[in-house]
């Protein structure tokens, strides 16, 4: 047989391999897809039928009786532990025209996942971002331990205009930069000492680069380190440039040692002009300038108006505190957020 022959043979075994390898993925989807809407209907014909939502004495004893007979037959799926979380499932997600298409983009253990959340808007945050940046389990498991949603713009919000941010993310796939920045980072996976320069943290960010970007989000990406501008033949540089797909805009990050300073808002603004004027494209929205820091004054941020500049100021954090003062931190930052913007409207 010649070489020609047998490189053809190993062509169409290659491409067989593939048709394989993804008739199985279908035949997965569609399995996971069957069981989960199955898992859905048991749920909620235990709620609806037979609980009518009795959740006393009588409710519990009609679960595990009705447990005790589905192991005898089907097996350890359908155990006391696992109906309740059916009904769980099925009361959390009610309407059949959500559930249909969520499970045919998320597994099972993604659901288990986002059931035990009682915010509903929380909830809702994290089943669209998992479904948009198509998160793997182990990904969804880690951004919620993260505290993502507390961490994002977004949950500063009033309830109203994280309703319409989710629903135009999830109509139109049309993300807000409300749900792309964060405050703080988390840049702990850097491994910097107590003391470092702001030429360590960028060079350990490019050393860690994947992992920086997951934690910025997955449409983030890397264009150039020190992007040399020059103004008035003046030389200036950009510590950090990302694109974002979604947002369709280029995102020029400055990495700070210390507190925010007010100074570092003309800084980005010129950053920002000189790439609107010269480095977009046509059909790119306006750039975003992200700054990021080891502290801010909260006052500093609310007069200087850097949303009207465009300019996102964050903290980041190189060790993590206490999973407890981290939570006592992030939901006063946003029940202050909240206030400010009711007082507003009174």
């Amino acid at each position: 047989m010649t070489d020609k022959k047998v490189s053809n043979i190993n062509q169409i075994a290659k491409e067989i391999q593939l048709l394989i390898e993804q008739s199985k993925q279908q035949v997965a989807l569609s399995v996971n897809t069957t069981m989960s809407l199955m898992y859905w209907q048991i749920g909620r014909k235990i709620n609806k039928e037979v609980l009518k939502y009795e959740r006393g004495t009588y409710g519990k004893q009609i679960v595990l009786l009705l447990s005790k007979q589905l192991t005898t037959e089907y097996g350890k799926s359908f155990s006391e532990k696992n109906l309740r979380r059916m009904m769980q499932f099925a009361s959390c997600f009610p309407k059949e025209n959500i559930v249909v298409p969520m499970i045919r983009q998320l597994s099972w253990t993604h659901i288990l996942a986002l059931i035990p959340m009682e915010d509903p808007l929380k909830r809702k945050f994290y089943l669209q971002l998992c479904i948009h940046e198509k998160w793997s389990v182990r990904t969804f498991r880690e951004r919620i331990k993260s505290m993502l949603y507390e961490r994002t713009a977004i949950s500063k919000k009033p309830e109203e205009t994280i309703r319409k941010d989710l629903a135009k993310l999830y109509k139109d796939q049309n993300i807000s930069p409300d749900l792309v920045f964060r405050d703080p980072y988390f840049l702990d996976f850097l491994g910097l000492s107590d003391s470092y320069s702001e030429q360590d943290l960028e060079s350990s960010i490019l050393i860690e680069l994947q992992r920086f970007i997951i934690e910025l989000g997955s449409d983030f990406a890397f264009m150039a380190r020190q992007k040399r501008i020059m103004i008035d033949s003046r030389d200036y540089y950009i510590d950090l440039l990302f694109y974002h797909r979604r947002l369709k805009s280029l995102v020029a990050i400055d990495l700070k040692i210390g507190e925010f300073e007010a100074s570092f808002k003309g800084q980005m603004e010129l950053y920002l002009r000189y790439l609107e004027k010269y480095e977009i494209v046509e059909g790119e929205n306006s750039p975003i300038g992200l700054i990021l820091c080891t502290g801010k004054n909260e006052e500093h941020v609310e007069l200087l108006q850097l949303d009207k500049s465009n300019i996102r100021i964050a903290e980041y954090l190189t060790l993590l505190p206490s999973k407890e003062i981290l939570q006592n931190k992030l939901h006063r930052a946003i029940e202050i957020a909240k206030n400010k913007s009711n007082n507003k409207k009174s």
